[in-house]
């Protein structure tokens, strides 16, 4: 369902872009945002968190925000498929609390309080258009990884690791809540907020030490460095532009986050989460690169493009990009299919 959810996304992306795409709908174009963070990333995530919960009630999670993304897509009603995906995310948090109480850490918090941020997207999605969701969509994102490096890379963050976390995870939550009802506000301090978690994931975390390595650590390092510099980019322009109100610094802000900084953290995390979701190994390939560089290159091209205006160089960007994404997952099929 996540790899549909991807597809019909990437497939979206392509259609908002202007530019040719496999299949043409304007309900696909406008549900692209919801589809590619809770439908892929967040049934991801949710069933990640389900495998180490090991409790079959615990994949309700999964379930329903595959199923929910799937309704928005297969043409059931619009307002079916936003409940479903409600559904999904108040499961989610009820999932992520359980992890607490068995485990009452303050990573677990963190990761319970990303969760808590999709459901509200997700309950506000109901009544609003989607540019009013992004914070909170964004927040659940940001705080979901920052999370999940300080976990990964405990031994080399320090004991300040989690009261950062906490700090940062609470300054960008309180913000996105506050863009809502003071956008000019709001906006200024999630992008205060994303500069400092690149600032801190940039300084604490293993990438730049890593990326004097070799094969593996330094994928990881490459891409970990990358996904950091795209959330920069994005903190820089919400913080000096408040509330996006054209299409450049829309679309800087919003996939800046998303595809940036997320996709890049997906890439990166690849060949160590995805074995333990889909129960198979996923070995390390110097082919990765290919895809992490290209992602990055049409990221470049697709926020100067967007911001200068140049729309040739915008769809060229964006296109490259969702390249990127595609050859990504069939690398990580292949890979996976050889072992």
């Amino acid at each position: 369902m996540a790899g549909v959810s991807l597809l019909t996304g990437l497939n979206a992306g392509l259609l908002r872009l202007g530019v040719w795409a496999p299949v043409a709908s304007d309900r696909i174009a406008d549900l692209h945002g919801p589809v590619m963070v809770l439908g892929f990333m967040g049934t991801l995530i949710s069933l990640e968190r389900a495998q180490a919960l090991r409790n079959p009630l615990a994949y309700l999670a999964p379930g329903l925000l595959g199923v929910g993304s799937l309704a928005l897509l297969s043409g059931a009603p619009v307002a079916l498929g936003k409940l479903l995906l409600l559904d999904g995310t108040v499961a989610f948090v009820v999932l992520a609390l359980a992890l607490w109480r068995r485990a009452p850490l303050g990573l677990v918090a963190a990761q319970a309080l990303a969760a808590t941020f999709a459901a509200l997207a997700a309950a506000l999605w109901l009544v609003a258009e989607i540019p009013a969701v992004i914070p909170l969509l964004a927040a659940f994102l940001i705080i979901t990884i920052a999370s999940e490096r300080a976990e990964l890379a405990q031994l080399t963050m320090g004991r300040r690791a989690v009261p950062t976390l906490l700090s940062l995870g609470s300054l960008i939550g309180a913000s996105s809540a506050l863009a809502l009802v003071v956008p000019a506000v709001g906006s200024r301090l999630l992008g205060v907020g994303c500069l400092l978690t690149a600032a801190w994931l940039l300084r604490d975390d293993v990438g730049r030490r890593m990326v004097r390595t070799s094969g593996l650590r330094r994928f990881n390092a490459a891409a970990l460095l990358g996904g950091n510099a795209w959330l920069a980019v994005a903190g820089a322009v919400w913080l000096i532009v408040g509330q996006p109100t054209s299409t450049g610094t829309y679309d800087a802000v919003v996939h800046g986050v998303f595809l940036g900084f997320g996709m890049s953290m997906i890439m990166a995390h690849a060949p160590i989460i995805f074995p333990a979701v889909i129960g198979r190994p996923l070995p390390y390939r110097p082919v990765m690169w290919i895809p992490l560089g290209l992602l990055n290159l049409g990221m470049l091209v697709r926020v100067v493009g967007g911001l200068s205006q140049i729309t040739p160089l915008h769809q060229l960007g964006g296109s490259l990009t969702v390249a990127a994404v595609l050859l990504f997952a069939v690398t990580v099929i292949i890979s996976v299919v050889k072992g």
